[in-house]
């Protein structure tokens, strides 16, 4: 999230559907669950991130795209938050459990201000409903984390303190295991994508402008000193499960001027930078598709800006680029709602997921032949901050 500006409802027209489903999409054969982290503390009042006065209870909910019908299947109380990249949240490739990240809390001795927070909510998602069954504490500002491919440990990105942290999974057991630092602790670490292989980590720094890269060998994960230069603030990230390319979203200093993604060659040794294209203002949420060649970003494009901004729009957009090569081509882009957040596409690369902070909900998209159309919203019960679906698993 970027701490700057909004306007308060969707465009009218969008269609919203109940829980109980989105209509118009095709089915598909493969089973799948999305998991969106919800903010209930914060909305932005004329361009001003603002605790709201009667916050409603942060939430985790569960969507099924099994039927290819998005629907919410549960929601949970649990700590979550719109500060950091929109993937505050991780699922294990078997779907039986998430770890969902909360970078701020209301503060206890000032409910109308947030203070970094450090918790980890570890979520059964088998059981019936769903239930947190531990709370982990990591590092302060506990942002973007993934877990490896292996399924036996994650890393989260402690924001508000220059660190990133190690969990170890055995079954549904999640502990804390050791810090390792980046940079100074403003450096400001934002998310961590591992590569199919699980043999290495690209973490981003915003606050100092670095992609850290770490080396993973069983549990133990090394910082290996390197770090790549993309772009102004590199903020989300995310890696083609072909293991031959990443993309980063280079979020910019809000100062209206077109912002960046890039792509980095993975293969490389070492691992570099290789192209870098402008997108528009603020790419807060990246997401690759599982077929490893369309990237989706979540363009906030002045959505968030007070009114009066000479750079503020009404709605942001959704773009999806292919990678060809060392290329990012841009194919197509759809209007989306406002202070916009992250993205999740169904397994099979033909539906995609938007979240929307003003509006309360998540559009939901087909993407064929080239082209987006929007098929449906899902209204959520409180303002959609990070998703994410299971990582798949390269055999």
């Amino acid at each position: 999230m970027r701490l700057t500006s909004i306007r308060p409802a969707l465009a009218a027209g969008l269609f919203v559907a109940s829980a109980a489903g989105v209509l118009g999409a095709p089915p598909s054969a493969l089973a799948q669950i999305a998991v969106s982290a919800n903010d209930g503390k914060m909305r932005l009042v004329d361009g001003v991130a603002t605790v709201v006065e009667q916050p409603r209870p942060d939430s985790v909910s569960i969507i099924d795209f099994a039927s290819g019908t998005p629907r919410v299947r549960a929601t949970i109380p649990a700590p979550a938050s719109v500060v950091g990249p929109p993937v505050s949240v991780a699922v294990t490739a078997d779907e039986s459990l998430a770890l969902v990240s909360s970078a701020m809390k209301l503060d206890p001795a000032n409910p109308r201000r947030t203070i970094p927070d450090n918790r980890v909510s570890v979520i059964d998602l088998k059981a019936e409903p769903p239930v947190v069954i531990a709370t982990l504490e990591v590092g302060q500002g506990a942002a973007g984390l993934s877990i490896h491919p292996s399924g036996t440990l994650a890393i989260v990105a402690n924001r508000a303190e220059g660190t990133v942290s190690v969990l170890t999974i055995a079954g549904r057991a999640v502990t804390v295991g050791p810090k390792i630092a980046l940079g100074e602790p403003t450096s400001g670490p934002s998310h961590v994508a591992f590569t199919p292989d699980g043999r290495t980590a690209l973490v981003t720094r915003d606050n100092d402008h670095k992609i850290s890269v770490l080396a993973i060998e069983g549990t133990t994960v090394t910082y290996t000193r390197r770090d790549l230069n993309a772009g102004l603030r590199p903020y989300g990230l995310d890696v083609s499960m072909r293991g031959d390319m990443a993309v980063v979203a280079n979020i910019g200093i809000g100062g209206g001027d077109a912002d960046t993604i890039s792509l980095i060659d993975v293969r490389a040794q070492p691992p570099r930078v290789v192209n870098t294209v402008s997108v528009g203002q603020t790419p807060e949420g990246i997401k690759m598709a599982p077929d490893g060649r369309h990237v989706a970003v979540v363009v906030i494009d002045g959505s968030n800006k007070a009114r009066n901004s000479p750079f503020f729009q009404a709605r942001g957009k959704v773009a999806i680029y292919e990678v060809r090569g060392t290329d990012l081509v841009k194919v197509t882009e759809a209007p989306i709602g406002q202070w916009s957040q992250g993205a999740a596409w169904s397994a099979d690369s033909r539906r995609l997921l938007v979240q929307n902070m003003v509006g309360d909900d998540i559009q939901v998209f087909a993407f064929e032949n080239g082209a987006l159309r929007e098929i449906g919203t899902l209204a959520m019960p409180a303002s959609p901050a990070a998703i994410r679906t299971a990582e798949p698993v390269r055999r």
